[in-house]
Formats: structure tokens, C-alpha cells, sequence
């Protein structure tokens, strides 16, 4: 088979209806083996009922339940029930375009790339507030700072979950998701995506962007306040803290005591903004403070 699209989904049964329509119009030729599998996280909503309801024309639409709880879980899930050669990852949150499909294929084909990402725009549910500007896009696995075709050269690079795709035997060599990472039921840790790249490049794989491989990402209105990036950046710089670790031999509570006065420094950089710069700075300055309060809590708990 050519290609498996994994959609990973949690409690969202009524987005995954719109996720399932936009993949059923998917423009690909007759002579294209592809297949579409959904990994319900353990859901409690009525995703089972959704999934089944849309079987019934469109045999090649799967559904897999994985009870571990965990965005990387589900991958891995989905990883190893792919029959695709090539793995397109995609969440119930998003509509890719109809030319997604043979556009990513192409992109891999053209460069000789064994894994890329692309293009999401983003559906808003509220118009964004003034302060959000596009450097906080990477907050709501939203990229559309470039159009064009690039190498992936490095994990800062790396694309978001919402449209990305590895060759399955990528992962014979550079192992699959770490469970360690991503998000888990409401906690909003992340960086698993950058992880998985990072291991990719490491390893000698070839991975680029693709500017015309499309999809859209619905960003709820919850999602467009100060309080969800504040919890973000919090949850997910704790998460990196417990799963890596940081350098330091002088230690308070495992927490390495330069980390201490950075803290501090941060916490007078984000008054000053908040007195002084522009609305969209101050709070990317009060967004720091809470990557070092999650930073503290986490290597706290990892002691």
C-alpha cells in the first residue's frame, strides 16, 4: 500500500466528522493504494459510533482503539497498524485540502525525502486578539510563516503533528514516538514532534518542507486566551524538564541553581515589558516566565 493516514482522536467526536469528510474528498487516481486509520485514545464521547457510521462507504476508513493514554501512544498505535509505505499523520481537528495527499507524496518522491511537513492555516473560531501575533502561531500548531519548499536541517524546524509525514521505515532505525512527551487527555505538554525529527536528521534521513502540502487547523476560541498559552508553555516546558533532564552539578531539589537568577531575570524582563513594549512582547516576556516555572516543577518532581 502506498500510504496510511493516521488520525489520532480524543473525546472530539463531532470535529471528527468534519476531519473524516475532508479525507473522503481527498483528489487521488484509481491506481493509488491508500487507507485512513483512526486511533481513539480511549474516548468517552461517541468517536466509536462516528468512525463506524462512515465505514459503511468508505471501506478503506479503519478504526483502532488504544487504551494508553497519550498523543504518542496513539501514533505508535497507528504506526504499527499501517500498511502504507509512507505514514501521513493528521489530527481531528484539522481538514486538509483535497490535493494533500498526492502533493505530500510528490514533495518525498521529488526530493528523495524520507519524512516532511507543511502548511496550516488556521480556522478561527473568534478572531484573534491583538496580542496574538504570529510568533505565538507555533502555540496552536499553526505555520504559515513561508510558502516555499525548504530542507529540514534541524529539530527547530521540525513540523507540526496536524500535517506531517515518515516513511514507516524510518522508524525501524529511528524509533517511534516517546511516550515520555506529547500531549496526554488535557494535559497540554508537547515537543514530541521535534523529538521524533531530531532522531530523524540524527540518523541520517533526509526531511523538507512543503510549502503546497495544505491543511487547516480549527482553533477554538478557548485556545486564543492568555490563560491556554500560559498553561501551554507551563505543562509543556515541565514535561521536557521530567523526560530530559538539565545540565548543572549544583543542585536545589535537582533544580541547578543557575536556573534560579534566570528565573529572576526573566521575572524583571517581563515587568519592564509590561510597562514599556508593545502588548504582543510583554506577554511573550511573561510566556518565558512560565517556561522556567514549569522548568522548576518538573526537574522538582523528576528529583
Amino acid at each position: 500500500m502506498d500510504a496510511s493516514i493516521i488520525v489520532c482522536t480524543y473525546n472530539r467526536a463531532e470535529s471528527l466528522k468534519d476531519t473524516l469528510a475532508a479525507l473522503a474528498k481527498l483528489d487521488a487516481p484509481p491506481t493509488r493504494a491508500w487507507e485512513v486509520v483512526v486511533v481513539d485514545n480511549h474516548s468517552r464521547d461517541h468517536t466509536r459510533q462516528v468512525v463506524e457510521a462512515t465505514q459503511r462507504d468508505w471501506p478503506r476508513l479503519r478504526y483502532v482503539f488504544e487504551p494508553a493514554q497519550g498523543l504518542s501512544h496513539a501514533r505508535n498505535r497507528g504506526i504499527a497498524e499501517a500498511a502504507g509505505e509512507v505514514i501521513l499523520f493528521t489530527d481531528d481537528d484539522v481538514l486538509p485540502e483535497p490535493d494533500w495527499l498526492e502533493t505530500t507524496l510528490a514533495g518525498l518522491e521529488k526530493y528523495g525525502a524520507d519524512a516532511c511537513g507543511g502548511y496550516i492555516a488556521p480556522i478561527w473560531e473568534t478572531p484573534p486578539p491583538k496580542w496574538l501575533t504570529e510568533r505565538f502561531y507555533g502555540f496552536l500548531a499553526v505555520r504559515t510563516d513561508r510558502t516555499d519548499d525548504y530542507p529540514i536541517e534541524s529539530a527547530s524546524q521540525a513540523p507540526f503533528g496536524a500535517n506531517m509525514a515518515i516513511r514507516k521505515a524510518v522508524f525501524d532505525k529511528a524509533g517511534l514516538f516517546d511516550t515520555n512527551r506529547g500531549r496526554k487527555g488535557k494535559v497540554l505538554a508537547s515537543g514530541e514532534d521535534g523529538e521524533m525529527f531530531e532522531r530523524i536528521l540524527a540518523a541520517g534521513y533526509t526531511a523538507v518542507f512543503l510549502g503546497q502540502s495544505r491543511v487547516h487547523h480549527k482553533v477554538e476560541a478557548f485556545r486564543v486566551t492568555k490563560r491556554y498559552f500560559r498553561h501551554w508553555r507551563f505543562q509543556t516546558s515541565r514535561n521536557i524538564a521530567q523526560s530530559r533532564g538539565l545540565e548543572g552539578n549544583r543542585r536545589l531539589f535537582n533544580i541547578p541553581l543557575y536556573v534560579f537568577p534566570q528565573l529572576l531575570r526573566a521575572i524583571l524582563r517581563m515587568l519592564w515589558g509590561h510597562l514599556a513594549l508593545p502588548r504582543d512582547e510583554a506577554f511573550n516576556r511573561e510566556i518565558i516566565v512560565f517556561h522556567f516555572l514549569g522548568l522548576i516543577q518538573g526537574l522538582y518532581r523528576a528529583r
